[in-house]
């Protein structure tokens, strides 16, 4: 949503600068994206300050001065204005700057003396007619500020950020209104600045009405209409222009500004027939026959079906509602009579067609959200008298107005208690009275700490007493509420297996220095999903993905296109397969984790570390999976492919360690996925931190060299050697691997360390030879493993 930031002034009164605007409503309602100043083209003018002002010693109408334009520099600039003085700061263009004009300020000599920049009238820069005299700033900027932060210069467009909830905020009026109740100011129709004489619109003429028939009542709950005639089209006058170009639109007659005004400005989606052209003159709200063709006014010949609403009139559809209008009753430069369309559509129907027939409005973007229907006749009496100051013309017959009563939404109980509850302070119940019925809310008391809130036409979001408190905690302000407020999970008890769960796998990945990325759980169809979305987002994303890893390799490749190597990611998040006995998916909690290029950042004792391996992956997963489950063993795959390890947690399958296929860059490493069912680890989960005093007792340290078969994994000697050691061994591991003399072919001596330790004696030799007898002798008969003799 674009706003002008002149035309918000229209509807409330307000001395905010568009920055402090733009922070209230971001604390308020919405955020704001950013803040951009229309007139670019002062973008290198800034503020100078005159310090010396003398006549020039050759020309009696020129003046010599010094200007400080900031930075410690000093500029000498000849000067024709009478006005320049002294200590006075004004606008100033320094060498290679560009006027509005397109004119180049170039150093140059006048009459002997050198001109370094140029001091600006109102007239050169585009702010006024006046050329007599250079424009005097009455601002506190430092010299070498610009002059777009010096002063209000044009029109400012803010980008807002408009959730799907809040579609009052798609408009100017919207944003007035919570601006209004911030500062405690009045909300404001803007005035209509009549550019044409006309008859007064409340006051019809004689003639025939285009009579309105509603045969599709669920499309269409109310449909209004007015006809217009003796209407000149032609091009808007500057102020509706400006107003349309302020939003990023392209001013296109004053007929079709005056409707797209109320669009931006109301937030509700107009339009404007040309009277002549509507067949029997008469408008049908109804649905479309099956494979009814439309020429829209995009050009586009479309095909509509019966789950489509249109406008039509005795002939054929004219327009598609809600989305777009269509090309037979245009208006055009030739249109004297028009009938002007007020409606709301159902939102559900407006956003499956525009869907289907893969187009999207301005319009649709609004009907799709919510639109007030009780706001209706205001707009369609304002729309008219603004058609008529712009384009002239007189209101024919009756005004029509077909409305479908729907019942009324019940009021909202409101539990001050329970407001204090989910806030975490109390508010009290006459500020909450006050905050609520400043945007709108009605509020009437049941019983002591109880009100009935009915919610204004135009916030059809608010229908729970939650969704009131959260109104309420906006108002108030959120940086008002005590900052050791305990969060509050209303979805899920703090002591669930899986919220802990969880909780320790992100505690265990940020503690490995891993960055949390939450990627939609959409992925294409090469992914080998079984479930696609009915209703897509994006058609190359239609699907729900099998495994966490497909959407994180999709951030590396994003990473990469942006030149970034070194990437390190993780994400817990839902995966989806079909469910033979429902027809919605089975999910699943997932921890997936990505990383490639360098192990750890360039330090100047280390400034190319090495890049992440298949051992730092492996030892990564056994980390992290750690903190989900005990007994964890990552068991070596051979798929003929890819490096696989299969993580088993009480020799139960619950993830994989692997090699990724991403499209890389040459530049690029190797790719390196950790993906685990959390759901499936909770199983094993911890049933709480366990404590050991610290040992006091010496330990005992004993190093076998054993010959191995390639073909057999270190895990398979590690599973032997802690099943035959009894209870003494602290830990085991390897410290050394060989291949070459002395190794026989297809073999390699693995060096492990074993480490006896009892918590209350010091161990006897025989302990110890006991124990390194069994452990031989049973690796030999499981495993065909003997030490290496040499």
């Amino acid at each position: 949503m674009n706003a002008s930031f002149n035309w918000l002034r229209e509807f409330v009164d307000f001395d905010l600068s568009p920055a402090e605007l733009r922070t209230l409503l971001t604390q308020r309602a919405t955020t704001v994206d950013d803040v951009l100043p229309l007139r670019s083209d002062l973008s290198e003018i800034v503020v100078g300050r005159v310090l010396e002002a003398g006549r020039h010693p050759n020309a009696d109408h020129l003046w010599v001065t010094k200007v400080d334009a900031g930075g410690g520099s000093l500029f000498d600039v000849v000067c024709g204005a009478p006005n320049v003085e002294a200590g006075r700061v004004y606008p100033f263009a320094r060498v290679g700057a560009i006027l509005p004009g397109g004119v180049k300020i170039e150093k140059r000599k006048i009459r002997g003396a050198t001109s370094e920049g140029m001091l600006c009238s109102a007239r050169e820069l585009g702010l006024g007619t006046d050329h007599e005299g250079i424009l005097a700033l009455d601002t506190d900027a430092a010299p070498g500020t610009p002059l777009l932060q010096a002063m209000s210069v044009g029109d400012t467009r803010l980008v807002i950020d408009v959730m799907p909830s809040r579609p009052d905020l798609l408009s100017h009026e919207g944003i007035a209104r919570e601006i209004a109740a911030a500062i405690g100011a009045r909300l404001r129709a803007p005035k209509i600045a009549r550019d044409r004489k006309g008859s007064t619109p409340g006051k019809a003429t004689k003639g025939a009405a285009i009579p309105v028939t509603v045969e599709d009542r669920d499309g269409c709950p109310r449909y209004a209409g007015v006809r217009i005639d003796g209407v000149a089209v032609g091009p808007s006058p500057r102020w509706l222009a400006e107003k349309i170009e302020a939003v990023g639109g392209r001013s296109i007659n004053n007929v079709v500004d005056a409707t797209n005004y109320m669009l931006h400005g109301f937030g509700q989606p107009m339009h404007a027939f040309d009277a002549d052209r509507i067949g029997g003159a008469k408008i049908i709200v109804r649905r479309a026959v099956q494979n009814e063709p439309i020429v829209t006014l995009d050009g586009v010949t479309r095909k509509l079906d019966h789950s489509m609403t249109v406008i039509a009139d005795a002939e054929r559809a004219q327009a598609i509602a809600g989305v777009i209008g269509g090309e037979g009753s245009e208006v055009s430069d030739s249109t004297t009579s028009i009938f002007l369309e007020v409606a709301s559509f159902d939102p559900k129907r407006v956003r499956a067609t525009r869907i289907k027939l893969g187009v999207s409005t301005d319009a649709s973007y609004r009907f799709e959200r919510g639109v007030d229907p009780e706001a209706i006749p205001r707009l369609l009496d304002y729309a008219a008298k603004m058609i008529i100051a712009v384009a002239g013309g007189a209101i024919t017959g009756d005004v029509e107005d077909v409305k479908h009563e729907r019942p009324a939404p019940p009021p909202v109980r409101l539990r001050v208690s329970r407001a204090a509850l989910l806030l975490g302070d109390p508010i009290d119940s006459d500020e909450i009275k006050r905050l609520l019925k400043s945007v709108g809310f009605d509020l009437k008391q049941r019983s002591r700490g109880v009100f009935d809130v009915t919610s204004p036409s135009w916030r059809s979001d608010v229908t729970g007493e939650a969704e009131v408190i959260e109104e309420i905690a906006r108002l108030y302000g959120y940086d008002r509420f005590s900052s050791d407020i305990r969060p509050f999970r209303p979805s899920r008890v703090p002591d669930d297996p899986m919220y802990l769960a969880v909780q320790r796998a992100q505690r265990a990945c940020v503690e490995s220095g891993l960055l949390e990325a939450r990627p939609m759980p959409f992925v294409g169809a090469s992914a080998g999903s079984k479930l696609r979305v009915r209703n897509p987002l994006a058609e190359d994303e239609a699907w729900l993905r099998p495994r966490v890893l497909d959407t994180l390799a999709k951030r590396i490749e994003y990473n990469f296109s942006h030149m970034q190597r070194d990437i390190r990611l993780f994400e817990i998040g839902t995966v989806f397969e079909p469910d033979g006995a429902n027809e919605l998916p089975r999910e699943q909690m997932h921890l997936g984790i990505v990383v490639t290029g360098a192990r750890r950042p360039p330090h100047f004792t280390d400034p190319s570390p090495p890049d992440w391996d298949e051992w730092d992956a492996k030892g990564l997963a056994e980390s992290v999976v750690a903190s989900l489950c005990e007994d964890v063993r990552l068991d070596a795959e051979d798929t003929g492919q890819n490096l696989l390890w299969t993580v088993k947690s009480r020799g139960k399958a619950i993830g994989v360690v692997r090699e990724l296929e991403v499209d890389s860059p040459p530049w690029a490493g190797r790719v390196w996925g950790i993906e685990i069912d959390v759901g499936a680890a909770t199983e094993s989960a911890h049933r709480g931190k366990r404590y050991a005093a610290v040992p006091s007792m010496p330990a005992i340290d004993v190093d076998l060299a054993l010959v191995v078969p390639d073909s057999t994994p270190a895990s398979e000697v590690e599973r032997v050697i802690r099943g035959s050691a009894g209870d003494l061994l602290e830990s085991v591991g390897v410290f050394d691997e060989f291949r070459g003399s002395g190794v026989p072919s297809g073999f390699r001596s693995l060096a492990w360390r074993l480490t006896f330790r009892h918590a209350e004696r010091t161990l006897r030799d025989r302990e110890i030879q006991g124990r390194t007898a069994r452990i031989l002798s049973n690796l030999e008969s499981e495993l065909g493993i003997k030490p290496r003799s040499n």
